[in-house]
């Protein structure tokens, strides 16, 4: 395999180390938040109702607690999203992954769209966290995926995510090129779903993603050389 130099230290630094499933139990988030650390994870991000246990666990280290909110389809209605952020960050979340409306994004209710995002990013910057937005692109035409991410940028939205996980598709290295230029340098890209394998995260980060969700984080970190030294 060829790592174009990417060590494991340098990559886990990119990596949310993630657990959605909704058979997670308390014991499994233990075992990804200590996973997390150990490798040296950006974040884990798991669901609302392990942000306390992940922040008790992760208390004091580097490691961030990412949630999510409008999960997994972001259907609900604004003010359900800003008291789901508005609770986990409560609980100790730092990192908030919102769902964009992606229904009203396609019917081109695009005031709606970004009042919701902007009512959540508010909520995450008001208490220093920092909101993703999840633009879940296997549903989107690329002019739409363009001007999902230019919505989230107005909205003051920290990155713009690929998907959820649970859709159709996952991060590609196209999607990524296209957010990324759609962007700008000033906003992040994670690339989330279906990431399993070293080559494909190396891709993706070379294609333009400073972060990158998955629960394949031991697999991905495990192919790759420490650094020396």
């Amino acid at each position: 395999m060829t790592t174009g130099g990417w060590t494991r230290e340098a990559l886990a630094a990119r990596i949310d180390h993630t657990l959605l499933r909704p058979e997670a139990t308390p014991a499994d988030i233990d075992r990804v938040c200590e996973e997390a650390l150990r490798y040296g994870c950006a974040a884990v991000c798991v669901h609302p109702i392990y942000v306390a246990r992940a922040a008790a666990r992760l208390r004091g280290s580097p490691v961030k607690v990412a949630t999510v909110v409008g999960f997994p389809l972001g259907a609900t209605l604004t003010a359900v999203k800003v008291a789901e952020a508005e609770l986990a960050l409560a609980l100790g979340a730092q990192e908030i992954d919102m769902v964009l409306a992606v229904g009203l994004l396609k019917d081109g209710a695009l005031e709606a769209v970004r009042a919701d995002l902007q009512a959540v990013v508010a909520v995450c910057h008001a208490a220093g966290a920092r909101c993703k937005v999840i633009l879940e692109t296997a549903l989107l035409r690329p002019e739409e995926k363009v001007l999902a991410a230019r919505l989230a940028v107005e909205a003051g939205a920290d990155f713009v995510k690929t998907a959820t996980g649970f859709g159709p598709g996952g991060a590609t290295v196209e999607d990524v090129r296209l957010l990324r230029q759609a962007v700008g340098p000033a906003v992040g890209v994670k690339a989330s779903g279906g990431i399993r394998t070293a080559e494909q995260a190396i891709a993706l980060v070379e294609a333009g993603a400073d972060r990158l969700g998955t629960s394949a984080t031991v697999a991905i970190l495990e192919a790759l050389p420490p650094a020396v030294g």
